[in-house]
């Protein structure tokens, strides 16, 4: 057995059945010429000669006794695959938006707990004769560096799929653990949390102490600059139902970061820029576009280099998307610096952020919070912290193959939550930036995300046609380090 951290189980703690808290992705495959299989079978054949390579695929939640502190992982020798393993077939015509509308509502609906968290689905009817690939995992066993390294596990980089020798089956003897075990366990646990806490607590105090004038500077800023004041009230931040809509847009990688490298921004910055563009003309047209500017809450990695495991080592920073500047290369330069300062504030503080602290019913503390938060409708009336989610994940660069199976798209399926009805995620693969839009239908229904898609079209053909004036040359040198670094990042290692 293996304790979940405390960000891993606030995964956990914090899903209720308005907001399901699994990750996904729809893959878009295309069979290899004159198949005549059953690939669907060929799915199923492939996954269950490799769940044992990935821990989050055979292991599954169990709690605490008297939810007295954070569940933990327990081996699952009994995996159906089956159940895990679905097939669906598109209505005629089997268009793109009937595969959005489908993947919508596969993704509202929780993962069944008493099992190992994670469900495939082969879509089939397209009529582009592509096949559609749904899957989804329990953000409490991965984050999105977590789910790069999952995929090099999964597929394949040839049409010809690896083959793996099975493990050795093993009785396990009882098929779940004792109350004993369970609450020593615990114990052993929180005394090392603690400890680990202690340790850390003088180096958090010299940086806590440094942070302070940066505090003061942030929260009494007026310049359109990173703040602490709440962001303003939109159309996204309301409290939000279980019913998810979704939809999809790709950019040629390397046009963003010939973009990025024309105006000395990085391509994280561009990706901000295309969404705050999009965003402004968006609530604009519907009378909902604040004098303040909207902020975004952007996951940072706390992850090591070189640190595959499978949890979650993820925090969350805000950028100011600068959507008051109606000058789209002066909005672009507010992104950057917004970028810039929180990168900076995260630096200062990224050692001594804990993703593991003891805290005796944190289980029950937690789902009573989240319950009551989405029940009471308190996130339409608490000023919010961010209006909406963005995030950008550097995804591998090389084809890769499901079954045998051409990958052609990667587009991630992300987590809306109460206050902030849209997720926009972007994961780049094989030389394109997938865009995947979800949102609460109640907020933002099907017809909405089409709309805001085509406004994000649009701010992105704006930013190409910027002719920048002078470029700082140290802004141009950072931003093409930086690129180098994403790069760097997204090859498969």
């Amino acid at each position: 057995m293996e304790h979940l951290s405390s960000l891993d189980a606030s995964f956990v703690h914090l899903e209720t059945p308005e907001t399901p808290m699994h990750v996904a992705s729809l893959l878009l495959l295309e069979l290899p010429e004159n198949y005549k299989g059953n690939f669907y079978e060929e799915v199923k054949k492939l996954l269950a000669n490799r769940i044992h390579l990935a821990r989050v695929m055979h292991r599954k939640l169990a709690p605490m006794p008297f939810e007295l502190g954070d569940p933990v992982w327990i081996e699952d020798d009994d995996i159906d695959i089956d159940y895990h393993v679905r097939h669906v077939l598109l209505p005629q015509p089997g268009t793109m938006e009937q595969l959005e509308a489908l993947t919508a509502r596969l993704h509202s609906s929780a993962l069944d707990r008493s099992r190992p968290l994670w469900e495939v689905y082969v879509i089939e009817g397209l009529e582009s004769g592509q096949i559609g690939y749904y899957n989804k995992i329990h953000h409490a066993g991965i984050d999105g560096k977590a789910g790069t390294e999952l995929a090099q596990v999964l597929y394949d980089t040839t049409p010809e799929p690896r083959i793996y020798e099975p493990p050795v089956r093993r009785q396990t003897g009882s098929y779940q653990l004792g109350i004993t075990e369970m609450i020593e366990a615990g114990i052993r646990n929180a005394a090392t949390q603690y400890a680990k806490l202690a340790q850390m607590w003088p180096k958090a105090a010299e940086v806590m102490g440094g942070l302070a004038n940066t505090a003061t500077r942030l929260a009494d800023r007026s310049d359109g600059g990173t703040n602490l004041r709440p962001a303003p009230r939109t159309l996204f931040n309301v409290g939000i139902t279980n019913q998810r809509s979704f939809a999809t847009m790709r950019i040629p990688l390397a046009d963003m970061k010939e973009v990025a490298k024309r105006n000395g921004a990085t391509l994280n910055d561009i990706v901000m820029a295309v969404c705050a563009g999009g965003l402004r003309k968006f609530l604009s047209v519907r009378n909902n576009l604040s004098d303040e500017a909207l902020q975004a809450a952007v996951p940072a990695s706390l992850r090591e280099p070189g640190d595959k495991s499978m949890n979650n080592q993820v925090t969350m920073v805000r950028i100011n998307l600068a959507t008051d500047i109606a000058d789209p290369a002066k909005r672009l330069d507010a992104i950057r610096n917004s970028s810039q300062e929180s990168k900076d504030t995260l630096g200062q503080v990224k050692g001594i952020i804990m993703t593991d602290l003891p805290m005796v019913g944190s289980p029950w503390i937690m789902s009573s919070f989240a319950m009551l938060y989405g029940r009471s409708n308190l996130a339409d009336r608490v000023p919010p912290f961010s209006n909406v989610v963005i995030s950008n994940v550097p995804g591998p660069q090389k084809t890769l193959y499901v079954a045998g199976a051409k990958m052609v798209s990667y587009y991630p399926v992300s987590i809306p939550y109460h206050g902030n009805a849209l997720n926009i995620t972007v994961q780049s693969y094989a030389g394109s930036m997938d865009f995947g839009l979800t949102a609460c239908r109640r907020a933002m229904p099907q017809s909405e995300l089409y709309a805001l898609i085509k406004d994000l079209k649009a701010a992105y053909a704006e930013l190409e046609t910027l002719v920048p004036n002078e470029v700082d040359p140290a802004a141009a040198n950072a931003a093409m380090r930086a690129a180098g670094e994403s790069a760097a990042a997204a090859r498969p290692h």
